[in-house]
């Protein structure tokens, strides 16, 4: 990327050496600009969500100010940022992604809950010379909003962002922050806030999320049906990726991912043959070879950043092996006890624990441990093999409420509106001694998104096959 010559003039500022332009240029970027601004905007289809949110939390700390700040960019490397995700309590409470942004709740000092303002940065001064000195100027990164079209987007009073400091500073009571994500904002209260009170804080945002609205199912709904296309894009070309690596199956997910949601929702992981076996493989650097396994996990985030999370196994050639198969086919049948174990009204571990002791049954009957599955099962001996837990809450982050409260999580009762995965797997590693050699470096793991609803559950992810026969034949029709 070319540096101009006026991103070296604010380098040579930064560092002291600033040499100012001309004052004929200076006049001469003030004037003839078109008034740009945008008015009758209609609110975000998510506002009156985000205001039921902050109503709920304004319940919840009366006569507390709430401070949420979006977060900052960060450094890539010198003067290079990584592309801005905002904090998901801060998108969660307000439905804007602005970097610096920062939603203060004030107490109603008539007592009637809080009163909302959204701290942003206004447009660029054409007059003192901002908008195009400034390497953050929209001259340089793009149109933002005026305070006035986002309050009209948020359904929130805007005010400028750099004054939330002094008013932070001036703020008297009790206030509570969410932390990690604006240093300038947490020093602000050094005085005002304990780590104690703030964590409970992040806890209750974090718990508000276990049961989603219905703009967030939608969104998951959304988000599903572009990763279902993303995978259909692999499969098209697994041909392409053979002849390159596993980088030509994230690189054609990337894309699906970019032109119909806002970016992918974590790390792709392509793990072709016994890169399956490495639970979070993301280098996605090596071969792709027929007669091989893909283990592809991936998900579309969209717009307003809700994310899906699916994997499927696929035989690279498009025919599993009989091994293959038979490790296929055991994890498809502890996904579907998984599956069926996801109701309003049952624990939380209820599907893991199903899901496992299918895994820990044909692990005993293939000879690789031995029974009665009861005491496989009680001194966790399969794990050696399953590894990780059988599912997640998904969301706005692919772990969502990750801060929740054990006994509102992993010890909790799924209720109407939850989101989550349901992905066992089986993984033996090329290394691995006490398995025969034929096991050796075959990894599957089976993923879906399940909300949970009023009468049961529903598979979000159902677009895509998940028997092996139903796989073979879905490859064989997107290859012809």
């Amino acid at each position: 990327m070319a540096e101009s010559a006026d991103e070296q003039s604010i380098k040579q500022r930064k560092n002291g050496l600033y040499r100012a332009v001309s004052d004929e240029l200076a006049e001469n970027m003030k004037t003839g600009w078109a008034d740009t601004e945008l008015r009758g905007l209609q609110p975000l289809p998510q506002a009156g969500h985000t205001a039921e949110r902050r109503a709920r939390l304004s319940a919840r700390f009366p006569g507390e100010r709430l401070v949420v700040p979006a977060g900052n960019l960060k450094t890539r490397s010198n003067d290079t940022e990584y592309p801005f995700r905002a904090s998901v309590e801060y998108a969660y409470l307000t439905g804007d992604q602005t970097q610096d942004g920062v939603l203060v709740m004030e107490p109603d000092p008539a007592g009637a809950g809080h009163q909302s303002t959204l701290y942003l940065l206004p447009r660029s001064n054409r007059e003192n010379g901002e908008f195009w000195l400034d390497s953050q100027g929209e001259l340089w990164v793009g149109r933002r909003h005026s305070l006035s079209e986002a309050q009209q987007l948020y359904g929130i009073q805007c005010a400028d962002v750099r004054d939330v400091a002094g008013e932070l500073r001036s703020a008297t009571g009790p206030v509570r922050v969410v932390r990690g994500y604006d240093a300038s904002v947490e020093q602000a209260l050094t005085d005002k806030v304990t780590a104690e009170r703030d964590t409970e804080f992040q806890v209750f945002l974090s718990e508000m999320r276990l049961v989603k609205d219905d703009f967030e199912i939608g969104e998951m709904e959304k988000a599903c049906a572009s990763t279902v296309r993303g995978f259909e894009d692999v499969v098209r070309v697994l041909d392409k990726a053979e002849a390159t690596s596993e980088r030509y199956i994230e690189g054609t997910f990337f894309l699906r991912a970019r032109v119909e949601g806002n970016d992918i929702g974590y790390g792709s992981i392509c793990a072709a043959g016994p890169h399956a076996t490495t639970l979070h493989w993301v280098r996605n650097d090596g071969d792709v070879r027929s007669g091989e396994l893909l283990l592809l996990d991936a998900g579309v985030e969209t717009h307003t950043l809700y994310t899906a999370d699916v994997t499927r196994t696929l035989p690279v050639g498009g025919t599993f092996t009989p091994l293959q198969r038979k490790i296929y086919d055991a994890v498809h049948e502890a996904q579907e006890a998984g599956i069926a174990a996801v109701k309003p009204g049952a624990k939380y571990l209820d599907f893991h624990l199903a899901a496992q002791r299918v895994l820990a049954t044909r692990l005993v009957e293939w000879g690789l441990l031995d029974g009665p599955v009861e005491r496989v099962l009680e001194l966790g001996l399969q794990r050696r093999w399953t590894l990780h837990g059988t599912g997640h809450m998904l969301g706005l982050d692919v772990h969502d409420c990750a801060t929740a409260r054990r006994e509102s999580y992993a010890e909790g009762t799924l209720e109407p509106g939850m989101c989550l995965t349901v992905e066992p797997g089986l993984y033996f590693q090329p290394d691995d001694l006490t398995v025969p050699e034929e096991y050796r470096g075959i990894g599957v793991r089976i993923e879906d998104d399940i909300l949970v609803t009023d009468d049961g559950r529903r598979n979000l992810s159902a677009g895509l096959p998940r028997s092996s026969s139903d796989v073979e034949e879905w490859m064989a029709r997107l290859s012809s």
